[in-house]
């Protein structure tokens, strides 16, 4: 039922916006998370059938996905966006995202995870299912590369180059980079691929693909949140957390050991530094302790 409506609002957004195809792509996945919920929670509603106490349902979700205020602020825009073509092509009649309120946005630092805490999440991994294996090499594979969840999900085997220990990613803007992979994330990739994976029943077009569901295609984005907070959770861990909370510990453990910001800034694939410095803060405990340690004049 969805599909006409998004390839009509695709149409809409290229010829009668002029938008890029990556701004294309994100309105159109902000539809997607919409029926993703819309099918969780047993009510395939066409766009003129939901209410506003839907959409209020679909962001409460989204936010306990662990998505940022800035993230979820960005998919309401996507879902008005979505609502005003429907309304131009008279697929309904009331915009129900009109009273719909984004959340706050402001800027608070992110919370991180020790290696200690993401060593716990790991052990909490039932190694003995096929899954487990998987989620192991996944959340490796995150935490040592510092990867964003689209670049982990669409990892291709032709971007492995684990014997010279590197990994091909593509970010945002179609861009690739090269990121080191650590050892115990190129041991469990190689456990998966040749223990786990070579039993998948491949689906047509997921051929390269390397990490995949039981019915042979790439996870989802929502399901790598619902692997990393399942994992928290386990380990009694109470921060919010996200898959992004692996990216953002992998930079700031970086800079906490004194890696350059320029190298850090290119491993997680960022055009601006000054996006690498909101990334990669340094929590107020690691810097007060560096001033004792190291100034004179500090007491």
């Amino acid at each position: 039922m969805w599909a006409a409506y998004k390839k009509g609002f695709k149409a809409y957004l290229r010829l009668e916006r002029s938008l890029s195809e990556n701004s294309v792509e994100a309105y159109l996945r902000d539809i997607t998370h919409l029926t993703e919920y819309l099918l969780l929670i047993q009510q395939p509603k066409s766009p003129g059938e939901i209410e506003l106490k839907d959409l209020q349902g679909f962001v409460k979700w989204v936010g306990e996905l662990g998505m940022t205020a800035t993230s979820q602020a960005r998919i309401i825009s996507g879902i008005r966006g979505f609502y005003k073509y429907c309304l131009i092509e008279q697929i309904c009649t009331i915009d129900p995202s009109v009273l719909l309120e984004a959340p706050k946005t402001k800027r608070s630092l992110p919370d991180t995870l020790s290696f200690d805490e993401i060593e716990s999440m790991i052990a909490q991994i039932d190694l003995s299912s096929s899954e487990g294996g998987r989620n192991k090499a996944i959340v490796e594979t995150m935490y040592s590369c510092g990867l964003r969840v689209s670049e982990v999900v669409n990892l291709k085997i032709s971007g492995l180059y684990l014997d010279v220990g590197f990994i091909r990613v593509t970010g945002k803007g179609d861009k690739e980079r090269l990121v080191p992979i650590g050892s115990d994330a190129i041991k469990f990739i190689g456990i998966y691929l040749e223990q786990i994976r070579v039993h998948v029943p491949i689906h047509s077009g997921f051929e390269d693909i390397v990490f995949l569901n039981r019915r042979g295609k790439n996870l989802t984005r929502v399901m790598i949140f619902y692997i990393i907070k399942d994992l928290a959770k386990k380990a009694g861990i109470t921060k919010t957390i996200s898959p992004h909370t692996l990216r953002h510990s992998f930079a700031t453990h970086l800079v906490e050991g004194g890696a350059d910001l320029r190298a850090v800034q290119e491993m997680l694939g960022h055009e601006s530094i000054t996006t690498t410095e909101i990334y990669t803060h340094l929590d107020r405990d690691f810097l007060r302790d560096t001033l004792q340690r190291f100034h004179p004049g500090f007491k």
